[in-house]
């Protein structure tokens, strides 16, 4: 191999190490991946500012939560996660219209529909 075809292969394989997702740790338990954010939540029984209860699984591979079974109104639901515009961890079920939103400190449930929300200022029991 000619040295100009070796500085070629070597500029392309530097290149292609560049295209990988990097996973940036934002703050302990938090990191963001391809632009999105994962938080260290757990599953289990939220409860609400107005008394709402939810129960969320969470379902992680290679640690990042990807979908989530919300049992909500007597009703258990599949919400999958769908990449925010901020990065924050945001799940919808598009048949039922809800959307669950994960902040560090709270969960929100939305109306998908109408935007409204369901249950505000839920969190871990």
């Amino acid at each position: 191999m000619s040295s100009g075809a070796l500085w070629i292969a070597a500029t392309l394989g530097l290149g292609a190490c560049s295209l990988l997702p990097q996973k940036i740790e934002v703050a302990p338990g938090v990191t963001q991946q391809t632009g999105q954010f994962e938080f260290a939540l757990p599953s289990g029984e939220y409860r609400c500012e107005r008394g709402e209860r939810l129960q969320i699984r969470r379902e992680l591979a290679n640690a990042v939560n990807n979908r989530i079974e919300l049992g909500w109104n007597g009703s258990q639901y599949l919400l999958v996660r769908d990449p925010s515009d901020s990065g924050l961890p945001r799940f919808e079920d598009s048949v039922s219209g809800l959307v669950w939103i994960d902040l560090p400190w709270k969960g929100l449930l939305l109306d998908g529909r109408t935007h409204k929300p369901l249950a505000n200022e839920c969190r871990a029991a």
